[in-house]
Formats: C-alpha cells, sequence, structure tokens
C-alpha cells in the first residue's frame, strides 16, 4: 500500500469476511514509503483486525519489492496477494485458493494466477495492458491472458527461490514454469479504485516493461537444468 489510507479499512474489512473460513491467517499489509498516514493507520486497525501486521518501506520502493518484503515476513505456506486500492475484491480470495488440497497446493503445481475478467480501469490503462500481455505472451509463451492481475497464490518456498528483481511481479507465471512449477489459472471479479488516485502511469510501465521483457527471456533460456540429489550411499 502506498498512501492508500483511505482504502484500508475497506481492503481490510473485506479480507476478514473472505478468509473466515481460512482460519488462522495473518494479512501483512506493506506501508511502500507512504505519506498519508497508512502504516499508523494499520496500528490503529488492528484493534478490530488483530490478524494484520505492518511491514514499512522508508521510502517507495514499488510492487515487487512490497511483495518481496511481505512474502519474507510471510508465516505461512500459502501466500495470497492482492493489490491494496480495492481493484482486487477481497471477495474474490477463495477463488484463488479453491485449487488448495487442505493448505497446501497440489503437487507441481506452484502458482494459482487470477485473470481479471470485466475490469474496470480506463479504456486506455486496457489497450496498453492488451498490448503489453499480447507482446509478453508472444515472447515468453507463458500462456497466461493478464499477468497484472494481484490476485495471486503461491508457495512461499517456490517464490523465494525464484531470481529477484524489480518488477518481477509482473512475470510470475514464466518464473514460475522458469523453475518447473505447473501454474493453474482462475477468473476474478474486478472493481472500480475505492478511493484515491493510481500510481501507476501508462508510459512510465511501457518504457521499464521492454528492458523487463528482455531480461526475463533471457533468464529463461539461462535457466539451471540440473536438479541436484542427495545421495547416502556410495554409486
Amino acid at each position: 500500500m502506498r498512501n492508500e489510507r483511505e482504502n484500508l479499512s475497506h481492503v481490510a474489512d473485506g479480507i476478514a469476511e473472505a478468509c473466515a473460513a481460512y482460519e488462522p491467517f495473518e494479512t501483512i499489509l506493506v506501508d511502500d514509503g507512504s505519506t498519508d498516514g497508512t502504516g499508523d493507520a494499520v496500528l490503529d486497525l488492528r484493534a478490530r483486525h488483530p490478524f494484520l501486521r505492518l511491514v514499512r518501506h522508508a521510502s517507495s520502493a514499488g510492487q515487487s519489492a512490497a511483495i518481496h518484503s511481505g512474502v519474507l515476513a510471510a508465516r505461512g505456506d500459502v501466500i495470497v496477494t492482492l493489490d491494496g486500492d480495492g481493484q482486487n475484491p477481497p471477495s474474490e480470495i477463495p477463488k484463488v485458493l479453491a485449487p488448495l488440497d487442505g493448505r497446501s497446493l497440489p503437487d507441481g503445481v506452484g502458482l494459482v494466477a487470477g485473470q481479471r475478467v470485466g475490469r474496470k480501469d480506463t479504456l486506455s490503462k486496457r489497450w496498453a495492458s492488451k498490448a503489453a500481455n499480447a507482446i509478453r505472451v508472444a515472447i515468453l509463451r507463458d500462456g497466461t491472458r493478464d499477468t497484472g492481475c494481484g490476485l495471486k497464490a503461491f508457495r512461499r518456498d517456490a517464490f523465494l527461490a525464484l531470481p529477484y528483481f524489480d518488477h518481477m511481479h509482473r512475470y510470475l507465471p514464466a518464473l514460475f514454469a522458469r523453475d518447473g512449477w505447473k501454474v493453474a489459472h482462475v477468473d476474478v471479479a474486478h472493481a472500480e479504485r475505492f478511493a484515491g488516485a493510481s500510481n501507476y502511469a501508462n508510459l512510465g510501465r511501457a518504457l521499464v516493461g521492454v528492458s523487463d521483457l528482455i531480461g526475463v527471456a533471457w533468464l529463461i533460456r539461462r535457466r539451471k537444468k540440473a536438479t541436484a540429489v542427495e545421495s547416502t550411499e556410495a554409486a
């Protein structure tokens, strides 16, 4: 969350309702250098929602850094991510958790990726996203229609084994597949921003996306091909 104080209660209340069936659970809110008191508001809200935990960045480091910080702090084996602006309705969380067998993902599945339907973004943002997704699919062949959706569920250990870099959150299906994991997809709803203004600009995302795409394609080609197996007996 970056300057999302107005959205905080709305999102936290939604998580509490959506995740009641999954107790015990924790929710880590990453304050990415907010200047509107978002972090302090999280601490105040803990009186109503004790499952909340706060991680702060001294200055804004971006979405990938926020996700990485949150996953490092998490104590669970399965992580669910969603954006802090309310556009990923918390009520959709059970959809990305549906493939879980008990509290674990099925063997071989590392990531359940949400894909937005009925997007409520501006026309320019939808066009930019559609073009970027088409180019990414053509180059990476990751089989994912919408990698920009913040709603995802994944194995914590598998995520932390991925190569970390800025903007990596846009390429999680390709990165999980690179490490040999299966990726499942589910359609999820999308909502209009509850309050505040977007922190992203289409042009800026497009410019960094070009170099990121080239880098991810290189990482896939250069992936590790050997699997180490510990041996306790002489050959």
